[in-house]
């Protein structure tokens, strides 16, 4: 990253520094010591899941990998200490010269051991993290481990993203969208789900273990399954649901989209078409200050709308949705906190000092209760899908007589449809980060 990039970054760390020090006012404390995070293995065991570092740590450096420590203190130019240990086990790639470096007090130390040696005595310190024996042996008090205010302060501030978090996940927005049109063309010459993750992967040109989630790839009735992680080797899907992003520097972008091939029902095909228009439509109508449980709201009323006019539902969207019909076919939240986590913190959090926004009763699932901010960053990914065990108690309930039964029985063989994007609160409205390159 140079030129402009370069000193973006530096205002990030700026800001960084400031809110991390009127934090460690807030709270008490002198210090604050960050390590990147330990790998662990699966249960009786000796493989390890893909490792994902602390979000926290994240937060302030691109550092890959296990075990680094950082230690934030007020007035002082942020220590960073990266462990490198000699190893043949596994590859070591030297540092070299990241677009980073100069904004820490860099240090490389071969063991871990070595990176724990904090020379913080006498001072009140905070550690965040999963390496608390560690932090115990370096003098952290048990209690300043992970401190619920602390952490609560530092999640909120996550939510503002940097004009550098930006650019990072306009850049995974792009390498996203290669995935997605490589996906596309080869389910338009009759690819498998398996052929098109493939496919997904060569474009984005990564590891599975690299992507901030793994793909949904799926065919037909399996685009009713919300998280299907599957990948059937059957070829010639009539529509396809995709929901995959990628990495740039630690942030994520996360983008579904659905396709239909002609052999689809004309019915499902003008679904998936309203459900296109439906979301443009809630992306224009986010603002500063409108609480996102609104826009979920809105969100339920379009999907009902839609629903009756293609002749699922017999009665229209607002009636729909205050009888709980339209949570059968639409049973997530419409979106969630993006960043350097798909699912980002903080988006129930009620205010910096900690404290939990509660989703409304109707929708248990909504990630995101706070009100819409700007520098913002987060999903608008309504759905529609024919899910049988959430429909299943309403054909013999009281409001039965309110769905084509009939309908909805030969739509469910095509699964169901989800447009997402990724949106930047701005002072007048949003950018939508997707659109542009998909």
């Amino acid at each position: 990253m140079a030129g402009q990039g370069r000193s973006l970054y530096a205002e990030h760390i700026a800001a960084r520094q400031r809110t991390t020090e009127a934090a460690l006012a807030e709270c008490g404390y002198d210090a604050l010591v960050l390590s990147s995070g330990a790998p662990f293995t699966y249960f009786a065991d000796d493989q390890e899941p893909p490792f994902h570092e602390n979000g926290h740590f994240a937060h302030w450096v691109p550092l890959r990998g296990p075990h680094h420590v950082l230690v934030l203190r007020p007035g002082a130019k942020p220590r960073l200490v990266r462990v490198a240990p000699e190893d043949y086990w596994y590859e070591q790639a030297p540092l070299g010269s990241p677009f980073w470096a100069d904004d820490f007090d860099l240090q490389e130390v071969g063991t871990i051991e070595a990176a724990w040696k904090l020379g913080l005595d006498g001072k009140r310190v905070a550690y965040i993290g999963d390496e608390t024996a560690r932090a115990l042996a370096a003098g952290i008090a048990g209690e300043h481990h992970n401190p619920a205010a602390l952490v609560a302060r530092l999640d909120w501030e996550r939510a503002y993203k940097s004009e550098y978090e930006v650019a990072c996940m306009d850049e995974a927005e792009t390498i996203a969208a290669w995935g997605h049109r490589a996906a596309l063309s080869a389910f338009d010459h009759g690819a498998s789900e398996l052929e098109i993750h493939h496919a997904y992967l060569a474009a984005v040109r990564c590891t599975e273990a690299e992507l901030p989630y793994p793909t949904i790839i799926g065919h037909d009735e399996k685009g009713a399954i919300l998280h299907y992680t599957g990948k059937r080797a059957q070829r010639n899907g009539r529509v396809l649901l995709i929901d995959a992003g990628a990495r740039h520097l630690g942030y994520c972008s996360d983008i579904t989209r659905t396709w239909t091939r002609k052999e689809c029902d004309s019915r499902f095909r003008a679904l998936v078409k309203g459900m296109d228009e439906l979301q443009l439509k809630l992306c224009e109508r986010v603002v500063p200050g409108l609480p996102y449980p609104d826009l979920h709201a809105a969100a339920h009323v379009m999907i009902g709308n839609l629903l009756h006019e293609v002749g699922v539902l017999k009665i229209a969207g607002d009636e729909a949705f205050d009888a709980g019909l339209t949570s059968p076919f639409f049973p997530h939240g419409l979106g969630h906190f993006l960043g350097i986590q798909v699912h980002d913190v903080g988006g129930r959090q009620k205010d910096p000092s900690g404290g939990l926004l509660p989703p409304p009763p109707k929708s248990p699932y909504l990630r995101t209760t706070r009100k819409i901010e700007e520098h913002q960053v987060f999903t608008i990914e309504p759905g529609c899908y024919f899910i049988e065990m959430l429909l299943r108690p309403h054909r013999n309930g009281g409001k039965a007589d309110c769905f084509d039964w009939k309908l909805i029985d030969e739509l469910s063989e095509f699964g169901g449809v989800r447009i997402e994007d990724n949106v930047l609160v701005t002072a007048s409205g949003h950018r939508n980060l997707t659109r542009p390159h998909i």
